[in-house]
């Protein structure tokens, strides 16, 4: 079954509302480096909420900066079980932080412009434990949180050519996220935006569609079916 991540999370409630509706991970954005229209807390806040949440729920820091001392101070703050790079860390720093923090998992956004993100997404081979395929916005320099997609053909190809887990986001939705499961089979799915009311909070109706139809689809993709 294709596993479902809720991004953007800022407070207690939309945590435990995501979970309730069946999310296996939950994601805090820590450490705004580039423009986004999404919603950045501190590693401090971040941490209040984790430590109040039930096992087996994994919790992301979801970061634009780059080095590694900087990313790995803010996991240790924040307590999460995993850390999604979004800044311009290279394969060797990446690797360095999933050495140094032995049990926190380490993913690498790609930003899917062209048939490039290809040969980027192959860089981070054995250097990371996961690779999150998402939007960029060359004219505004967003890196992720547009509420865009893009292009899904590509995104496959990549699924089909690493070998490790592969998260698909970037204008996700209740409405397009059975078509995104099929075509590109991914390992899991991101979403932020597209259950977010304007001011960044989570619209519950929205995240019990969006869990439910990317679980249910993903049951079928998965068999082949």
């Amino acid at each position: 079954m294709v596993k479902v991540k809720i991004c953007g999370i800022t407070n207690l409630e939309d945590a435990f509302a995501a979970i309730t509706c069946g999310a296996d991970a939950i994601g805090f954005l820590v450490g705004q480096v580039h423009p986004s229209r999404s919603v950045f807390i501190s590693a401090e806040v971040a941490r209040g909420i984790a430590a109040k949440l039930p096992p087996f729920c994994s919790t992301v820091l979801v970061t634009h900066l780059s080095r590694p001392a900087a990313i790995m101070q803010a996991a240790r703050v924040a307590r999460v079980t995993t850390i999604q790079l979004h800044g311009e860390t290279e394969p060797d720093e990446a690797e360095t932080i999933r050495r140094r923090l032995p049990n926190v998992k380490v993913y690498k956004a790609v930003h899917v412009l062209d048939e490039r993100a290809l040969a980027e997404a192959r860089r981070f081979l054995g250097k990371v434990d996961g690779i999150v395929l998402d939007t960029a916005v060359k004219e505004t320099g967003q890196v992720g949180g547009t509420g865009q997609p893009h292009d899904w053909r590509i995104s496959r190809r990549i699924v089909q050519s690493v070998k490790l887990p592969v998260i698909l986001a970037g204008g996700l939705n209740p409405g397009n996220v059975r078509q995104a499961i099929r075509l590109v089979r991914p390992y899991a799915v991101d979403v932020n935006s597209g259950v977010s009311t304007p001011d960044g909070t989570k619209d519950i109706r929205k995240l019990r569609l969006f869990i439910e139809r990317a679980k249910i689809v993903g049951k079928h993709a998965r068999a082949g079916s």
